[in-house]
């Protein structure tokens, strides 16, 4: 089975789908089949890697609904080893439909139980609440990453997240496990930066990877031209970051 890491802060524009893609494509990258999947209906992920919304006839949505199966809609990127399981706005719409569903918490799950795509890790860049997606991805995961932008508000709100995995942990996914709370967008010229990074520590002892992703331009403008940062400017801090990400998330999920 795939080591599935799930991508998850409900606060948003903490780095959670430049994290999500960027770690897949380095995954991919040491020679492990990778899969990334979006299951946050914006489709950053999705477009980020290149990919035009209006040109898919199959993506999450139909998945989730069960209308497909996971391996009908995944892509092969023209990265080896790398493929995406896209998504687009349509799958605000099936949260609804799912509300009222049959095994609503593990439809996602199912889908990668079900799949014959026989990856040796599986990327999942949840949407930034914590909503019944959010739920499935984290039900389906063996590891949670929480990226958290090292800023005034940081921690608000973790506290919510980690009390939901908590209750999945006890309910339906007993072998969950936090992999790590991942710094992201540190401003290293600002001390606020530093005293941040050291609430972030002292808040989850032993759990802070030792990685900090910067402030980087170069990581801000790699989706707009849907590309992962290590085939946009791989000598920018930001892919020179990502790719020690990487390294240390292996390490520490034992991949």
């Amino acid at each position: 089975m795939a080591t599935v890491i799930s991508v998850t802060n409900q606060k948003g524009g903490v780095g959670k789908t430049t994290t999500a893609v960027n770690l897949a494509y380095y995954i991919a990258k040491t020679g492990k089949k990778t899969l990334l999947i979006d299951f946050d209906p914006q489709g950053n992920a999705t477009s980020g890697l290149g990919i035009n919304k209006q040109d898919l006839k199959l993506t999450m949505a139909d998945v989730v609904m069960g209308h497909a199966g996971l391996d009908q809609i995944v892509i092969q990127l023209s990265y080896k080893n790398l493929y995406l399981a896209p998504s687009t706005p349509q799958l605000a719409d099936t949260e609804v439909q799912l509300a009222q569903a049959e095994k609503r918490f593990s439809r996602l799950r199912t889908a990668i139980e079900s799949s014959v795509g026989q990856y040796d890790v599986i990327v999942v860049d949840n949407p930034p609440s914590l909503s019944l997606l959010t739920v499935n991805g984290i039900v389906a995961a063996k590891y949670v990453l929480i990226p958290v932008q090292v800023e005034f508000y940081a921690l608000e709100g973790l506290g919510q997240l980690l009390e939901t995995m908590k209750l999945i942990r006890k309910g339906m996914n007993p072998t969950l496990e936090l992999l790590g709370v991942l710094p992201t967008m540190m401003d290293t010229r600002t001390t606020l930066g530093g005293q941040v990074h050291q609430e972030i520590k002292k808040h989850f002892p032993g759990k802070v990877l030792g990685t900090v992703i910067p402030r980087n331009v170069r990581l801000a403008e790699a989706p707009s031209h849907g590309l992962p940062i290590g085939a946009y400017d791989k000598f920018s801090k930001g892919a020179r970051a990502y790719k020690t990400l990487t390294r240390e998330v292996l390490d520490r999920a034992n991949i």
